[in-house]
C-alpha cells in the first residue's frame, strides 16, 4: 500500500542552486529588508509579467488585503462574496468594515454581479470581488455596476496569479488586484503577497502605508504600518517565477489525467477552465453530485483514511463562521447558492509533489 500523504497545496520549489545564489547575495550585502536590491527587482520582474504598471510586494496577502482597502478609503459597508477564504472578510472587519456578504453564480462559483447590485446601500463605499480558484469574475458587469453606483471595485486574486481574463492578465483590473504568495499557492515566496495597479496616486500611497509611511530619511508623512516583504521572500519569488512555465504545465497534465478518469465516473464533475485564457490550474475542484454512491463529507473521510488530504475549499462560507454568524445571523437567507456549492466540493491534491502514479491512486479511491 502507498503510505504517501497527500496535501492540496504542498509548495512548488524552483531551482535550488538559484535560490543559494540569491541567499549569498543577500548575506554578502547585508541588506535583508527594507526594499533591498532583490525585492526591487521582484517588483520590476513581477509587473513586466503581469503587464502592469505598478506591483508593490508585501509580507503577506492579509496585509496587502489591508493597505489596499485602506488605501481605497473603504468604510461603512464592503459587498463581498461569502465563498472564500475567511482572510477576505477579516480584512474588512479588522478595519471595522461590515461585509456585507453576497451570493455566487453557482456556474462560474464567482460573485454574482445581480446579487452585488440587490446589496447596495447608502452605506456600500465599495465591491471586494475573488477570483475564485483563479476563474475570473465578471469583471465588466462588476465595473459597470462599481461605475455606476461610484464605488470603489478591487480583487482578491490570490488564487490567479498567472491567469488571464480576455487575454489581459489578471492584475489590471478594478482599483487594484492583490495576490497572495503564501507556500501553499502554486507561486510562493514562502510567505508574501503584492498589490497591482495601473492607478499611479493609488501606487504611491499604497508604498507610503506599506512602510510606515515614510517619505525618505527622518520624514513620515503618512500613516502606515509595516507590510514590507523581506529579502530572502524576494529570492524565492525570483525563483520560482524562473519555473512558472515548468509549475503550469505540471499542473495542466495533472489537471487533464484527472479529467480523463473523473469523466467516466458518475456523479463527480470537475470544474473547468476557459482553454483560450492562460490559466495556472492550481485548484483542482471536484463536484461531488447526488447520484454519487457517497456524499462529499463521506468521501472525504475516505481519502483522508487513505492519506489523501483533500479539503473542503471554502466550506461552510465565511457567513457561517464568528464573528459573523452571530452579527449576520440571517445571512444564509440570501446565500442559498453558496450554501448549495459549498456542501458539495472538494480540492485535490495536485502540483509539482504529485506524480502519475499518486493521481492514479486518488483516482482509485473515487472510482472504488
Amino acid at each position: 500500500m502507498n503510505d504517501k500523504t497527500l496535501h492540496v497545496g504542498a509548495p512548488n520549489i524552483g531551482d535550488r542552486e538559484l535560490f543559494h545564489k540569491y541567499v549569498d547575495e543577500i548575506f554578502d550585502r547585508r541588506w535583508l529588508t527594507n526594499r533591498g536590491r532583490l525585492v526591487q527587482d521582484f517588483e520590476r520582474e513581477l509587473a513586466d509579467y503581469l503587464g502592469v504598471k505598478h506591483c508593490i510586494t508585501m509580507c503577506n496577502g492579509t496585509i496587502a488585503l489591508e493597505i489596499a482597502i485602506r488605501a481605497l478609503n473603504l468604510r461603512g459597508e464592503v459587498i463581498v462574496p461569502s465563498m472564500t477564504f475567511i482572510a477576505t472578510a477579516h480584512a474588512l472587519q479588522w478595519q471595522e468594515i461590515k461585509p456585507v456578504f453576497c451570493d455566487i453564480d453557482p456556474e462560474t462559483y464567482c460573485i454574482d454581479p445581480i446579487e452585488v447590485e440587490r446589496h447596495i446601500t447608502p452605506n456600500t463605499t465599495g465591491i471586494l470581488a475573488v477570483h475564485l480558484y483563479g476563474r475570473p469574475c465578471d469583471i465588466e458587469r462588476l465595473q459597470s455596476i462599481a461605475d455606476k453606483h461610484d464605488l470603489n471595485l478591487l480583487f482578491d486574486a490570490a488564487h490567479a496569479f498567472g491567469c488571464s481574463h480576455q487575454g489581459q492578465m489578471i492584475g489590471n483590473f478594478g482599483d487594484c488586484e492583490v495576490f497572495s504568495f503564501h507556500a501553499t499557492k502554486f507561486f510562493n515566496t514562502f510567505e508574501g503577497g503584492c498589490i497591482a495597479t495601473n492607478d499611479d496616486a493609488l501606487a504611491k500611497k499604497i508604498r507610503l502605508m506599506q512602510n510606515f509611511g515614510f517619505q525618505g530619511m527622518d520624514n513620515v508623512g503618512y500613516i502606515g504600518t509595516n507590510g514590507k516583504m523581506t529579502e530572502v521572500a524576494a529570492a524565492m519569488g525570483l525563483t520560482n517565477l524562473k519555473s512558472l512555465p515548468d509549475f503550469m504545465e505540471i499542473n495542466k497534465s495533472n489537471y487533464n489525467t484527472y479529467k480523463t478518469y473523473i469523466s467516466r465516473i458518475r456523479g463527480l464533475k470537475l470544474m473547468e477552465f476557459e482553454d483560450s485564457e492562460t490559466c495556472n490550474w492550481q485548484y483542482l475542484v471536484l463536484e461531488v453530485k447526488s447520484d454519487y454512491p457517497l456524499t462529499r463529507d463521506e468521501l472525504l473521510n475516505k481519502l483522508h483514511s487513505s492519506n489523501v488530504l483533500a479539503r473542503r475549499y471554502f466550506w461552510p462560507g465565511c457567513h457561517n463562521m464568528e464573528p459573523y454568524r452571530s452579527y449576520q445571523p440571517n445571512a444564509k437567507l440570501l446565500l442559498r447558492h453558496t450554501e448549495e456549492v459549498a456542501a458539495r466540493i472538494l480540492t485535490l491534491p495536485t502540483g509539482t509533489a504529485v506524480s502519475r502514479d499518486d493521481i492514479d491512486r486518488v483516482c482509485n479511491i473515487l472510482k472504488s
